[in-house]
């Protein structure tokens, strides 16, 4: 069974665009301005107000720092549908990491959520994110549907928030965790299972990534 087989599809449009991983949220935010705002921007304005949204909350006001997902929602979903092909739009996707995994480790900390479990959502995203960018080198891409069940940075960061006001940040973390491993790892091991050759064989077996690198 080839890679293909195993519901991996094409990039779209790009290898940048694959490595954003936004959510149904993200893209619906993304297809109101449809493509017209360059993505560096609002992503580098989204980074800039949750660093300091998270700095109000650790002076005092926690609340405050909670709403720091919606914001970059707004700022960095908004370049989204553009093709990023910048010069420097490559830098999207490492500060929408930076930023996803930054919020969520202010937030375990100040919420004294326990490290182990922090690692384990961050270990969970880290692999996702470390298997999308092998898998695009090897010019295939996961499934379209896999960001949505995977809820993207914007979903999980909303979830998140929503968590902190609403001081269930623990329960949040836990069920998080356990879902995005069960789902990215099942998901992962199906996928690259179905090709004999591994990632090998997955460069002549699946549908070629535009731009992607050998």
């Amino acid at each position: 069974m080839s890679m293909a087989s195993a519901d991996t599809t094409a990039a779209p449009r790009g290898t940048v665009v694959a490595y954003r991983d936004d959510g149904p949220l993200a893209r619906a935010m993304a297809l109101l301005i449809s493509g017209q705002l360059p993505p560096l921007p609002p992503v580098i304005a989204g980074a800039f107000v949750t660093g300091a949204l998270l700095l109000a909350g650790a002076t005092g006001r926690d609340d405050l720092a909670m709403f720091a997902p919606a914001v970059l929602l707004l700022l960095a979903g908004s370049g989204g549908a553009h093709a990023h092909d910048g010069r420097l739009d490559w830098l999207v996707p490492p500060i929408l990491r930076l930023t996803e995994y930054g919020f969520i480790t202010a937030v375990g900390f100040g919420r004294s959520i326990s490290p182990v479990l922090i690692f384990a959502l961050l270990g969970a995203l880290a692999f996702h994110h470390y298997d999308v960018v092998y898998r695009v080198r090897q010019h295939v891409c996961p499934p379209p549907w896999l960001a949505a069940v995977g809820l993207g940075w914007d979903g999980r960061l909303l979830i998140v928030a929503v968590a902190g006001l609403f001081d269930t940040v623990t329960m949040a973390f836990v069920l998080l965790a356990g879902y995005l491993w069960g789902v990215f790892g099942w998901e992962s091991v199906t996928c690259w299972g179905a090709t004999p050759g591994g990632g090998a064989a997955a460069s002549g077996g699946g549908t070629a990534v535009p731009g992607a690198q050998e």
